[in-house]
């Protein structure tokens, strides 16, 4: 009998791993899985995500657990995540900031989310927008700009801190528009809207989910859309970048996985997402939370990973730009 070389036996091995890894695939799921959320429960992207996870259990016959991992501003359910074996039954769902705005204001981050993580589908964006104070006599954002540029500095912006995605937007909007509205950061959405409805600060960075009350109510008003798009419930406030190109970050949300995760199971999760985003009642259920399911960026694995790709690209350009050192 001929002896085999190492060659064969390794080639052997490779594909029985395949083999293996093929019929794993096909036989997911065959468990509970379960999706690490790292914000806290009760949150809207919590309760976003359980939304999701009911739709993914009906179309796939098992049922999709969520598990809340809050902390050191999503790296903790992150990380766990990166941790988990990449066998579909530990996924996450996050957002833009623990995947492309993260790695660039930490000093030491525990993980690359190109690198560690793998893209399955884009779920939603997260509406914000620009708010003033009724007493501020600016009904659009180029009227709060040419207003701050009659004085400058006399302006100011409440946010959630420099290294967040509202403080990062504040400072994109000064950069572009070249003035000077000072960023003041908060510790709590509650504060921050109630100094703004007072008065003590001119301007804020909302989400729809908190702003809308009041813009209806008329103690705070509308004056643009965060990021490129308008807003569906808004159709006729301008989006930031209609005004200032470049000034534009945006939330968002995807299910991601861990490195490894087979195609197989990548592309049923991504069929899943897509068949819950053309259910009417979810874009509505999501709209009341401030978010806005996208039907035309929830396709493949592929796609979302260029998605991914790009939005970290260019928030690193961003902030590079800005100056923002990581710490």
């Amino acid at each position: 009998m001929k002896p085999l070389n190492r060659r064969a036996v390794l080639a052997g091995l490779a594909s029985g791993m395949v083999a293996m890894t093929a019929a794993h695939a096909q036989s997911w799921p065959q468990r509970p899985v379960t999706i690490v959320v790292p914000q806290a429960a009760g949150s809207s992207p919590d309760i976003l995500c359980r939304m999701v996870a009911e739709r993914l259990a009906r179309s796939l016959g098992q049922q999709f657990v969520v598990e809340n991992k809050p902390g050191a501003a999503n790296v903790v359910g992150t990380q766990a995540v990166v941790r988990a074996a990449p066998d579909g039954y530990t996924l996450l769902f996050t957002t833009s900031a623990g995947l492309v705005t993260n790695p660039f204001t930490f000093k030491k981050l525990s993980y690359d989310p190109l690198r560690d993580l793998s893209a399955i589908a884009f779920v939603a964006r997260s509406n914000q927008v620009i708010v003033v104070t009724p007493s501020v006599k600016a009904n659009s954002l180029a009227e709060l700009i040419a207003l701050e540029k009659t004085k400058p500095g006399s302006l100011s912006i409440a946010v959630d801190g420099p290294r967040n995605l509202s403080g990062i937007l504040g400072q994109a909007i000064n950069k572009a528009a070249g003035t000077r509205f000072v960023l003041v950061p908060y510790n709590t959405i509650s504060s921050a809207v109630q100094d703004t409805v007072t008065g003590r600060t001119e301007a804020a960075i909302l989400s729809v989910s908190v702003a809308e009350a009041h813009i209806e109510e008329k103690t705070l008003r509308a004056i643009a859309a965060a990021g490129t798009r308008r807003i569906a419930s808004m159709p006729d406030l301008p989006a930031i970048a209609e005004i200032l190109p470049g000034a534009d970050l945006q939330a968002w949300f995807m299910l991601m996985g861990p490195a490894g995760l087979p195609a197989a199971i990548a592309e049923s999760l991504a069929k899943a997402v897509s068949q819950a985003a053309a259910d009417p009642e979810l874009p509505q259920a999501a709209a009341k939370l401030g978010f806005e399911i996208e039907g035309d960026r929830v396709t493949t694995p592929a796609s979302a990973a260029a998605f991914l790709q790009k939005e970290y690209d260019s928030a690193g350009k961003l902030i590079a730009t800005l100056g923002i050192e990581p710490q």
